[in-house]
């Protein structure tokens, strides 16, 4: 399947892997709503190819994995801006995690405000020892959007969430693994290696088990209450139990 063509993104598929790759290096791969389209078009081809068992977002250049928001496009009287539009655009950052396979951000670099929003999207994030990360919005008279202060919370708890968007600083990579900010960090020359590692543990699993599990983890996190999680995931688990992949999965396991 040939993927765009885009503006602002890069995508390759290799090996049951998409990498998609923010290509704004000049900007420090600031997401206007160009790119963000981008992203969002990517994912859905993402859902429509059979080959893909992961996706990897990453930033281009050696500097950054986003620098967050292009704030040229937020400059201006209210009037200047269409609400409809931006509430479009800012939904896209949801696109990773909506997505059926799982997703990784490699952050290597600068990953703040609108980049930390996105990479939180992604199921796990792996981040080289130099990235710092950030939600500077209230700097520039702003607060986070996109759902990102409930994706801030679940990760990080209130009270670390509180403390990155009211003095908007900065972290560094080892602050941010120890919060729960991301998952793991690497030195940078081996952060390539280890999302190629982790990627390719998933595609020993059973994808189809893979993409419910994440489905009903994802189910879990927005259900107001654990009944309706447990509902959610008992419909799954039976979904899955009936599928030649656990039969299959079950008896070679066995003949071991």
């Amino acid at each position: 399947m040939e993927y765009g063509p885009f503006r602002h993104l890069r995508v390759a598929v290799e090996d049951g892997v998409a990498t998609l790759t923010m290509d704004r290096p000049e900007r420090h791969n600031a997401l206007n709503a160009a790119t963000l389209r981008d992203l969002d078009r990517a994912f859905a081809e993402v859902e429509t190819d059979d080959s893909v068992e992961a996706a990897v977002v990453e930033g281009a250049g050696e500097e950054a994995f986003s620098a967050g928001a292009d704030l040229e496009e937020y400059a201006g009287e209210t009037t200047d801006h269409d609400r409809a539009a931006k509430e479009r655009q800012h939904e896209r950052f949801r696109a990773p995690h909506d997505c059926s396979v799982p997703t990784v951000a490699k952050v290597d670099g600068y990953c703040v405000g609108g980049g930390l929003v996105l990479a939180l999207y992604c199921d796990l994030r792996i981040a080289s020892g130099r990235s710092t990360f950030g939600l500077p919005t209230a700097a520039v008279g702003m607060l986070p959007t996109g759902g990102a202060t409930r994706r801030l919370v679940d990760a990080v708890g209130e009270t670390t969430a509180k403390e990155l968007v009211f003095t908007a600083e900065r972290i560094d990579a080892a602050r941010a693994r120890e919060v729960g900010l991301v998952t793991e960090t690497v030195p940078a020359a081996d952060l390539d290696d280890r999302v190629d590692d982790l990627v390719a543990s998933m595609a020993e699993v059973g994808s189809e088990a893979l993409g419910r599990a994440k489905r009903s983890i994802n189910a879990a996190v927005a259900a107001p209450d654990p009944g309706i999680a447990r509902e959610r995931e008992a419909s799954l688990w039976w979904a899955q139990f009936e599928r030649p992949e656990r039969r299959d999965r079950v008896e070679s396991f066995l003949e071991e």
